[in-house]
């Protein structure tokens, strides 16, 4: 979402430590998530707690005496990248989850860095390698066993939220590789409430226009993950990333995150019983797979 801060080649201890932080803060957001979304509207529930977290990152920028100031040149960077990065993610992966188990979302999600590859070419100029191209064969194998996990009546019933998916994991990786093309030079915690406060304003508003939320339905167990996904999700989990990248080299940092859709998977089996069969464990390897050569080629 931002630039990257600049790692030594070396690997660290407390890289490792913030990077594990990092996937466990991702990757249980989503069973939590699925959660929610039964409680309250997706836009609703999406909005609001990007909203705060924005604001608590905001409020941790200046604490760490990071300016929120932004140049006027960087201001069309900056709505490109909150559209691209977090309207798009937020609206599709909320939407997504009314079809789609969460284990089965966050697999199909964190294809990010095949399609981020795959725009590499076309906008920076950076050609496919053989490796990217397998990495795109896994890619489409893994949502193949997806689909195939529970019968074909059942992959036509999940079709709209693979497809939401998918398109929100495009929109991420244009928004990631356009950030190289244009990149966002403020300090990574403002960039990252910036970023997120233009993306969740449109989602809350259009959210309280066109949802109806009953907030007195939530229990004391919503109200925790209320905070989980707000607090530890955006906040935590953030400050953890971004410290993760100042002590590791950014290619071990990227292929740490593949941790997050294997927690996802498996949290939200443990916690929402969601099926984790062979067709849930083929995709899991195919994705992995998938990512690992796309960071790697």
């Amino acid at each position: 979402m931002t630039d990257k801060p600049v790692a030594s080649g070396r690997i660290t201890p407390a890289g490792l430590m913030f990077l594990a932080i990092t996937s466990l803060g991702w990757g249980f957001n989503w069973p939590v998530t699925k959660h929610l979304v039964g409680v309250l509207p997706p836009l609703t529930l999406r909005g609001t707690t990007g909203v705060v977290g924005a604001a608590l990152l905001a409020l941790l920028a200046v604490v760490r005496s990071q300016s929120l100031a932004v140049p006027r040149e960087v201001w069309p960077r900056l709505i490109l990248a909150g559209m691209l990065n977090v309207t798009a993610w937020m609206v599709l992966m909320g939407l997504a989850l009314l079809w789609l188990p969460a284990g089965e979302a966050a697999l199909i999600a964190y294809t990010m860095p095949v399609w981020a590859s795959l725009l590499a070419w076309p906008i920076l100029g950076e050609r496919p390698t053989a490796l990217r191209v397998l990495a795109l064969v896994l890619a489409f194998a893994g949502l193949a066993s997806i689909m195939g996990s529970n019968g074909l009546h059942a992959s036509y019933d999940k079709l709209p939220g693979i497809l939401m998916v998918l398109g929100g994991a495009f929109g991420f990786a244009l928004g990631t590789v356009m950030a190289k093309k244009l990149p966002i030079k403020l300090p990574p915690l403002s960039a990252a409430a910036w970023q997120i406060g233009i993306g969740c304003v449109p989602i809350v508003l259009v959210g309280f226009a066109l949802e109806h939320s009953d907030w007195t339905r939530l229990d004391q167990l919503d109200w925790a993950l209320m905070f989980y996904s707000t607090v530890i999700q955006f906040c935590v989990a953030y400050v953890a990333w971004f410290a993760a990248l100042a002590r590791l080299p950014a290619s071990v940092a990227a292929i740490g995150t593949m941790a997050v859709p294997v927690i996802g998977v498996v949290a939200s089996a443990i916690a929402l019983r969601e099926p984790l069969g062979a067709g849930q464990i083929a995709a899991l390897a195919f994705t992995l797979g998938a990512v690992a050569l796309a960071t790697r080629g």
